[in-house]
């Protein structure tokens, strides 16, 4: 595992950065606690900025149109990044208004997956849901706390699912079904050691490995999931590191999303890029981003 060392590329520093999406030669990511999501052009530094009235964990981009699925406090809804227009979707926790939506992406087959948490961060309140073509939203698992990273593995015999529940300190897989998306087997692949930090947001390279933020662990680890060993780290200069995805112009390049939140003014001093997007370029490839589509007719 051979990277270069991390450089920071965005002007903008989060309170809470998440969730970052390689799109159209730039990188989409969100401030949930600042409530904006952001997009950058890493060639040039370039960032749009949308605010917006409610937390958003995670934005993804759609196929055949410019719209933006947003995860919100609120439920899923569609963001259009011209007008700032929200449309929601659906709600499915409205009568659990400690939680929101946190991280979420697109599964092999165009069908975005997201899952909630609770605020507090003390109980067992979230759930996974998987929004299909039809915006049909139903719940896949339950019993979550923090609803962290996913990724998908298709190239097994048996394609698997791989997900985090922070608190757990575990990737957990499942086997996957890819025509409903239904998932079973559930078995731990990974166990970050204490005191190394916790498992946050993630990403699958083209060999299989999965690259996992570390919260409280200043970087960013890589792991085969197949034997839970550890391949390697990517050191940060920022304590709680929250996402990664590659992305680039041969998706090499790995854009590390970081958060400032809770810092006090000695470990803000200490840390002044906390909050900020970095880049490392490395040795491994990532996959193509997979869009959602929002035709409600597709079958």
């Amino acid at each position: 595992m051979n990277t270069t060392s991390p450089t920071r590329i965005s002007k903008s520093q989060a309170i809470l950065g998440e969730g970052p999406v390689w799109h159209r030669d730039r990188l989409l990511w969100v401030d949930i606690e600042g409530r904006k999501v952001i997009d950058l052009d890493p060639s040039t530094g370039t960032e749009n900025i949308i605010e917006l009235s409610e937390r958003v964990g995670c934005v993804w981009p759609c196929a055949d149109s410019n719209l933006l699925l947003c995860g919100l406090q609120t439920g899923l809804a569609m963001l259009d990044p011209d007008t700032g227009t929200i449309t929601p979707i659906d709600n499915p926790e409205p009568d659990l208004p400690t939680t929101r939506f946190n991280d979420g992406k697109c599964d092999p087959l165009g069908r975005f997956w997201a899952g909630t948490m609770d605020m507090d961060e003390k109980g067992p309140l979230g759930s996974l849901y998987m929004l299909d073509h039809q915006h049909l939203l139903t719940r896949q698992w339950q019993g979550v706390t923090v609803s962290n990273g996913l990724a998908w593995d298709m190239s097994a015999d048996h394609p698997t699912f791989y997900y985090i529940d922070s608190p757990t300190r575990q990737v957990v897989a499942f086997d996957y079904e890819p025509d409903t998306g239904s998932l079973s087997n559930r078995r731990v692949a990974i166990t970050i050691p204490d005191g190394e930090g916790f498992p946050d947001g993630m990403t699958i390279d083209s060999e299989g490995a999965l690259w996992i933020a570390l919260w409280q662990g200043w970087g960013v680890v890589r792991y085969n999931p197949k034997t839970g060993e550890r391949l390697g780290k990517i050191d940060l200069p920022v304590e709680k590191v929250t996402s990664c995805t590659f992305g680039g112009p041969d998706l090499s390049d790995l854009f590390i999303t970081t958060a400032s939140i809770g810092l006090g003014p000695d470990a803000k001093a200490a840390q002044p890029d906390a909050g900020a997007v970095f880049r490392v370029k490395t040795d491994s490839t990532g996959l193509p981003t997979i869009l959602f589509r929002t035709d409600r007719n597709r079958k």
